[in-house]
């Protein structure tokens, strides 16, 4: 079953003192494109999220985010009190001689380096136990999110194949009238120049050229590129690239067909194909 590589997944952890939210957003793209916004203090657990969600979710640009509310009256920035009173008695001195207004000097003084102190927050093992349980359930809500975003994507894509198999059905009934066609405008040739011919070269040239546009092998494997893009896409695994490169095989054997056919009714149906491959192309782009 293919999955989509676009999808979103959520997951909400309420601990005693703060609210974690956990996101996760993905996009298509060729490879894993992995951006993550963790705090500071997680920041030792980096590494194996990454790996977490390179094994999970494969391909895509990914954006990965924890974000921290505090709900507890509580926090690890305080102010440096002995660093605030000594820039007010400095700002007091060089700018309001004679003045009073210390509430004034205050908002001056709390804008002055170290006027805060942040104390770094040692990670709580348990605490994150149960961070990392919600990053799974927002990987599985993810996947969830792609595999649903692909059931669309999938039924197109068995839409499209159906049409190219249909117009390669009528390919080959135009094929005998196709070659008949050819053979007759041929001879209308060479009897508009009113020429003596050898019969048996003109034979032998007449089959030389119709084998150059013989498709028999086109349409054998364009058939089987068919049969094999809608076996793959009924796998278990999400294989996009795999079937990208099916796609291009379809579409050189589509193109082999047109620039032979030589034959303005089958070069109609080779565009209708051609059509439903481009349509299949811009989709499979965010097939995982």
């Amino acid at each position: 079953m293919i999955q989509s590589m676009t999808g979103y997944g959520k997951s909400v952890l309420h601990l005693p003192s703060k609210k974690v939210t956990i996101e996760i957003k993905s996009l298509n793209s060729k490879n894993l494109d992995l951006n993550t916004r963790i705090p500071s203090y997680y920041k030792e657990k980096e590494l194996s999220v990454r790996k977490k969600l390179a094994s999970n979710l494969v391909r895509g640009k990914v954006d990965f985010s924890i974000y921290v509310e505090m709900t507890a009256d509580e926090t690890s920035t305080t102010v440096n009190n002995a660093v605030v009173k000594e820039y007010m008695q400095q700002l007091k001195n060089v700018l309001f001689v004679g003045s009073e207004d210390d509430v004034e000097l205050l908002k001056m003084a709390v804008r002055m380096p170290d006027a805060l102190k942040t104390e770094r927050a040692e990670l709580d093992e348990n605490e994150w136990t149960e961070i990392d349980i919600h990053i799974d359930e927002a990987l599985k809500e993810i996947i969830a999110y792609r595999t649903d975003e692909a059931k669309s994507l999938e039924d197109d894509f068995k839409l499209r194949i159906a049409n190219i198999k249909s117009a390669l059905e009528e390919v080959k009934k135009l094929d005998g009238d196709r070659i008949e066609n050819v053979k007759e405008r041929l001879q209308k040739a060479l009897t508009d120049l009113k020429v003596e011919i050898d019969e048996n070269r003109f034979e032998q040239e007449l089959i030389y050229y119709l084998e150059k546009l013989d498709i028999n092998e086109e349409k054998v494997r364009l058939a089987n590129h068919l049969d094999y893009f809608l076996e793959q896409l009924a796998t278990a695994d999400s294989n996009g690239k795999k079937l990208g490169f099916i796609v291009q095989e379809i579409g050189r054997e589509v193109n082999t067909t047109g620039s032979k056919a030589n034959f303005a009714p089958m070069q109609k149906l080779v565009i209708q194909m051609k059509d439903e491959l481009e349509k299949i192309k811009e989709q499979i782009l965010n097939v995982l």
